[in-house]
């Protein structure tokens, strides 16, 4: 007891003096009860005072005034608590119908509601057939695309705004169903596996309450900039140590990645004809006890809520433990997850908070800081909605907003030139105008955070010289651990790697050096992803930022026909404004102005953007893309194809699974691709060994990619460098080994093996030409991805200069086609007249001259 005392006593001390704590620390706190608990309830309320002081909003206590619909109360878990999810035999229907839904919420707006609360089972059809039939006969492909129907139809009718509670969600999901809600959310509800993983917990035989399922989640809706409300669920058989671990593991999401827009300390209560109906109900003290350690956690600048149904009549002790919002409140549907508890009147809530010495103010579901911030955590077709209900000052609902509904539809921003749209030349001549974006603090989450997910280097002994023998013996069946080996070879061991992956090479596709007359063409730098490595990307109030014209993207495909090319090579940032068809549009520019010309467009990440807007699937979305002018996809945003890196490398680009997913039904439906791996960030040599063997698995199911284009990582400009997490890059042995060792683990699978002239300049580009390359890429004729991240090199390379690097390598050179085939005669022509650059590289000194 003595002991205990102490460490309370301590944990106390440390919470007053506003010491960050540690889980030990808040496990002790969870149970201070009396003097103790007054004690820390008053920490906690302090930090909450000095929250809402740096919010603007002193003294301010929040709400949201809400609708409930209950899509569908099918649900394919089984949690051992739950009176929401029932069985088909009772209910009217699986789902409740459009007029249904638009019917509670006409009525909410009548009654002066701005929230619709769409809360569902999860993915009933994997389970119930009854609703797998429903969502046949009405046209849904899943339950999801149901929700994201009746969200537009309820902001289209009624005005309200949709906050989605549909449970476990994909970042592909997350992708769908952002443009239709300004937040969603999902309770985390607890970290302990064990009640999930043993039988006869409240979790078990309910795939999606599996933790780490759920962190995930939680982690998705960050790297796609989703408001996100969550929270833990008291009293279910957790201990006081996973109850922490479950606040802790909440707070590194939020600083990692900054969604989590709300934290809900909901209490168990026990419910009849349920497993655990005589499960003891969650004190009310444990429950202060638990919100005052949360809110010392996860600090001042986090929203933390308590359900004002489920506390009795203690709202002065929740207030006490330091929330600052009592959540969604109805004055027209019941709790519908909590039946038996009446929502409080909104006045009478207002006199209990106004009793405690605070003030009740409206919010919207879609926090006020969030509202204030905009872009890229509210959706340009939100936009509209959501500004009609806020009060700009402060982001809060307005008290004399008018519910109507409102057209929800694409963005018809089109393709409005706009900004610096001379960036593609005037990068080599005035270059960009600051090294980082203003927003750099902020918009790629907390950079501290990210360091618990960098890996250790690796110490690694080799045996280089037999991991050679073997590679000799079988070069595409070598083991990780010697090609691991092979990446660690210098002097005259990196020599006779070289010497095998150049022989492979000749064997493989003789000794020309290839390259294609080519024009790259970006249509936009504005992008909000927030990859952590890209100097391009750019917000469109950046001096730097520029979207292209429909007519001025048609006119470069015209100076590069005239030019001699034969491949327009076209992608651009995720622009917000931009409609999921305006890449069809850009197609069909392009061929409208060159028939005959192969448009080599639209990365993996573009795919899926432009199929997430339209609501079509992968295939739809490429089917429609050839039909409009497609000709093969570059094999872009592959970065390293491992989560672990991409997430510290890439706030909110697609996960590795999506990747493959997109190239892989590219292949299917016969576009070609290429392949890439961006290289010497924050990865390792076992990375680069794992990305290389499973494009060659792809590659022995598919036969659809092209090549392999090594792009180092150049550091100069990226943000993760700066921000001083990243390596500038791999060194120049580094290089020459990974580029030999993809030859020879690709040896009988990707026959062509691509360098980046741009990235590692003319010499170092003779070097790997002598190791296993075959390929110089294009002439570009404008490049401004990697000269805005800094590199030296130059945004256009004339076909004298890129034979002139194969000469040096001793190699004759060959024009090609995008798919390595034989250039037509009349392009052959055009492009030696013009040295395969046009009059667009002669307007520009060559840089190093």
């Amino acid at each position: 007891m003595d002991a205990m005392s102490s460490a309370l006593r301590r944990a106390l001390a440390r919470a007053r003096d506003g010491k960050t704590l540690d889980r030990s620390e808040a496990t002790t706190l969870l149970g201070a009860r009396g003097a103790a608990l007054d004690e820390l309830l008053a920490h906690a309320a302090r930090t909450r005072d000095a929250g809402l002081d740096a919010a603007g909003r002193p003294g301010v206590i929040t709400y949201s005034r809400k609708v409930f619909i209950p899509l569908t109360r099918l649900c394919r878990d089984r949690c051992g608590y739950c009176t929401f999810a029932t069985v088909p035999h009772k209910l009217d229907a699986p789902y409740l119908s459009p007029d249904e839904v638009l019917e509670i919420a006409r009525r909410g707006a009548e009654m002066g509601c701005k929230e619709a609360l769409f809360t569902l089972g999860d993915r009933p059809e994997d389970r119930w057939r009854q609703a797998r039939e429903w969502l046949d006969a009405h046209g849904y492909d899943d339950t999801l695309s149901y929700v994201r129907a009746m969200a537009i139809r309820v902001l289209e009718e009624t005005g309200l705004l949709p906050h989605l509670n549909p449970g476990v969600l994909t970042w592909r999901d997350f992708q769908r169903l952002k443009p239709v809600a300004p937040s969603m959310g999902m309770m985390l509800e607890t970290t302990a596996t064990r009640l999930f993983s043993e039988r006869g917990g409240p979790h078990f035989g309910s795939p999606d309450k599996d933790p780490a399922v759920r962190l995930r989640v939680l982690e998705d809706a960050g790297r796609t900039n989703v408001p996100f409300t969550t929270g833990i669920l008291i009293g279910i058989g957790e201990t006081a140590e996973e109850r922490a671990d479950a606040i802790f593991e909440i707070r590194r999401t939020m600083r990692e990645y900054g969604a989590i827009q709300e934290v809900i300390v909901q209490n168990f209560r026990a419910k009849p004809d349920t497993k655990m109906r005589d499960t003891p109900d969650a004190e009310l003290e444990e429950l202060a006890a638990t919100i005052a350690v949360t809110r010392l956690v996860l600090g001042p600048k986090a929203r933390v809520q308590a359900p004002p149904n489920l506390v009795a009549d203690q709202f002065a002790l929740m207030l006490r433990a330091g929330i600052d919002d009592w959540g969604g409140v109805s004055p027209l549907t019941p709790d519908h997850v909590n039946p038996e508890r009446p929502w409080p009147q909104i006045d009478e809530l207002a006199a209990r908070t106004a009793d405690a010495g605070f003030e009740l103010r409206e919010r919207l579901t879609i926090y006020p800081e969030y509202v204030r911030r905009g872009e890229p955590w509210l959706d340009p077709r939100l936009a509209g909605h959501v500004a009609a209900l806020a009060d700009p000052a402060t982001g809060l609902a307005r008290e004399d907003a008018v519910l109507e509904g409102r057209l929800w539809q694409e963005p018809d921003g089109g393709f409005d030139a706009s900004g610096r749209t001379e960036l593609h030349t005037e990068i080599d001549t005035a270059g960009r105008s600051s090294d980082r974006r203003d927003d750099f603090d902020e918009v790629y989450g907390d950079w501290d955070a990210l360091r618990d997910r960098m890996a250790a280097p690796q110490r690694f002994d080799a045996d280089v010289k037999a991991a050679l023998a073997r590679a000799e013996q079988n070069p595409a069946g070598l083991s990780d651990d010697d090609a691991l080996a092979l990446l660690h070879a210098d002097g005259p061991e990196l020599d006779s790697l070289v010497g095998l992956a150049d022989d492979l090479r000749r064997d493989a596709v003789g000794d020309d050096v290839t390259y294609v007359v080519t024009r790259n063409i970006n249509f936009t730098n504005v992008c909000y992803t927030g990859c952590r490595f890209c100097a391009f990307a750019q917000r469109r109030t950046d001096a730097d930022a520029y979207t292209l014209s429909l007519s001025q993207v048609g006119d470069r495909v015209d100076e590069a026909w005239s030019a001699g090319a034969t491949e327009v090579c076209m992608q651009g940032g995720i622009h917000p404004d931009l409609p999921g068809t305006a890449y069809f549009d850009l197609a069909r520019e392009v061929k409208r102005r060159a028939p005959d010309i192969h448009l080599h467009s639209y990365s993996p990440m573009e795919v899926v953007n432009g199929a997430s807007r339209t609501d079509m699937s992968i295939r739809e979305w490429l089917e429609a893309a050839r039909e409009a002018g497609v000709d093969s996809l570059p094999g872009t945003a592959a970065e390293i194809l491992d989560d672990d890196v991409r997430w510290v490398l890439t706030k909110g680009k697609l996960p590795a699974d999506q990747w493959i997913e997109v190239v892989t039904t590219a292949h299917e439906i016969g576009i070609p691709t290429t392949s890439t791996m961006m290289y010497g960030h924050v990865d390792t040599p076992s990375h680069w060994v794992a990305h290389i063997k499973l494009l060659r698995s792809i590659q022995e199911r598919t036969g659809g990619f092209s090549e392999f284009v090594l792009l180092p990582f150049v550091h100069h400009n990226s943000p993760i460098y700066l921000a001083g997490l990243a390596r500038p890059g791999p060194t120049v042995r580094e290089n020459v080994a990974v580029h030999a060792l993809a030859r020879i683990l690709l040896h009988g699978s990707i026959p062509n093996i691509q360098t980046s002239w741009v990235k590692l300049g003319d010499e170092l580009c003779t070097r790997v030409l002598q190791g296993g390359v075959n390929d110089l890429g294009g002439t570009l004729m404008e490049e401004t991805i990697s000269r805005m991240a800094g590199s030296e090199n130059g945004s256009f390379k004339p076909i004298s200069e890129l034979e002139a690097i194969a000469a040096r390598a001793g190699r004759p050179a060959r024009q090609r086609t995008t798919l390595y085939g034989e250039v037509p005669a009349e392009r052959l022509e055009a492009s030696r007249r013009t040295d395969g650059i046009g009059d667009f590289g002669r307007r520009l000194p060559l840089v190093g001259t």
